[in-house]
């Protein structure tokens, strides 16, 4: 990551390579689990919406665990917390694979959350070695490579259910943890140089991040511009089948548009991040995104039904994610730098959080009489709320350089 990062040096700081696989252990647990619900729901005697907390609960407990682990890593540093996420990590996927009824599945699923420790740190890790721009832009390579995880997680996870069932699903999950754990143990070197003197002192100064006009205009857009995404998961299956007429096959196969245009669009954040600034890239995502979902609402308003019309522009929302996320992850953690653990949890936790709400609003307002216009709309509006918020930080920005009794932090 920088001159003085040696792979697989567990004195030095860690290889981009090490960030990114750091990154995906989360987004892979995730993901792998989605193809298997129905023979969860089947096995065990409940109902698939019930089966669905394997996901939704999965999401709430990993927004809760990001404001957890990003005090304890300022206090106690980022490689314990890590290895110590890990670790429970493989604990509780052994839960999930021997699980004798859906409760205790459920459980094992929510302490596998700890796994977000790789996402969370991985920013803290980078802000620590390096400058907001520069950080933006390796956050943009890094969750580029993590990108083809949503990729690949459902289609293994796919395979594996057909042949052997979700628990050889959870033993790849267990595989990849102690791979990790392996892989985090020689190459993590401790980048947390400035402690906290304890672990209250960390929540005691949460109020310092969120008195910060700039950490609520970066966290505010981060979750705007990820809620696009969320409202795309919730509402994007029902227009499927219900308006579009796909198999599952088909589906997965435009799924992977979204997946391929974030992957541009953090190849884009990782290239001109440094010569643009991050709040223009934020800025510029969004639009981005909300210019294709005019497009979407205008071509299917003019009678077009094939699956491109709607598929097709969902390839903008993964390119404006791609481009605004890596800057407003940058920007949330860059605030207030002695806090950047701190801060990375807060800022996932809002994002998260406000992403599975849109999610659940979306699947919520669609019906055979609404069309999708419903999930487009409310997407169109994410990514409009996110350009404003990119520009209260432009705004923000340069008051606080008119205002020289003003501290630069705010």
């Amino acid at each position: 990551m920088n001159k003085d990062s040696i792979f697989l040096d567990r004195h030095t700081a860690p290889h981009i390579t090490t960030l990114v696989i750091m990154t995906g252990a989360g987004a892979l647990n995730l993901n792998i689990l989605l193809p298997s619900l129905p023979g969860i729901a089947s096995e065990f005697g409940v109902s698939y919406s019930y089966a669905q907390l394997l996901i939704s609960a999965y999401l709430g407990a990993t927004a809760f665990m990001q404001l957890i682990i990003g005090p304890l890593s300022d206090r106690f540093g980022r490689r314990p917390v890590l290895l110590g996420s890990m670790w429970i990590f493989i604990a509780a996927t052994l839960l999930c694979m021997v699980a004798p009824n859906f409760q205790v599945l459920l459980i094992g699923r929510l302490i596998q959350t700890a796994v977000v420790s790789g996402l969370v740190l991985s920013r803290a890790v980078v802000r620590d070695m390096v400058g907001t721009d520069e950080a933006a832009s390796l956050f943009g390579y890094i969750t580029m490579g993590m990108a083809l995880v949503p990729m690949v997680g459902p289609l293994i996870g796919g395979i594996l259910e057909e042949i052997y069932g979700w628990r050889a699903s959870m033993g790849l999950a267990l595989a990849f943890g102690v791979f990790v754990l392996g892989l985090v143990w020689l190459d993590l070197g401790e980048t947390n140089q400035n402690r906290s003197t304890s672990f209250g002192a960390q929540f005691r100064a949460y109020p310092e991040l969120i008195r910060s006009r700039r950490f609520w205009g970066y966290a505010l857009s981060a979750a705007f511009t990820s809620g696009s995404f969320f409202a795309f998961l919730g509402g994007a299956p029902y227009v499927s089948v219900q308006f579009l007429g796909l198999s599952p096959s088909e589906l997965g196969l435009y799924f992977a548009l979204t997946a391929i245009g974030y992957i541009v669009g953090n190849f884009i954040s990782g290239r001109y991040t440094h010569r643009f600034g991050i709040n223009n890239m934020m800025l510029n995502g969004n639009i981005v995104t909300g210019l294709g979902m005019i497009g979407s609402i205008l071509t299917l308003a003019l009678g077009v039904t094939h699956p491109m019309a709607f598929f097709g522009y969902m390839l903008f929302v993964g390119i404006g994610n791609g481009i605004s996320l890596p800057s407003a992850n940058a920007g949330i953690v860059s605030v207030r730098p002695h806090l950047a653990g701190s801060a990375a949890g807060l800022g996932g936790a809002l994002m998260i959080g406000g992403g599975a709400a849109l999610s659940v609003l979306s699947g919520s307002m669609l019906s055979p009489q609404t069309g999708p216009y419903p999930l487009l709309y409310i997407m169109l509006i994410s990514s409009i709320a996110g350009v404003v918020t990119a520009l209260y930080v432009i705004y923000v920005a340069r008051k606080v350089a008119l205002e020289a009794g003003e501290p630069a932090g705010e």
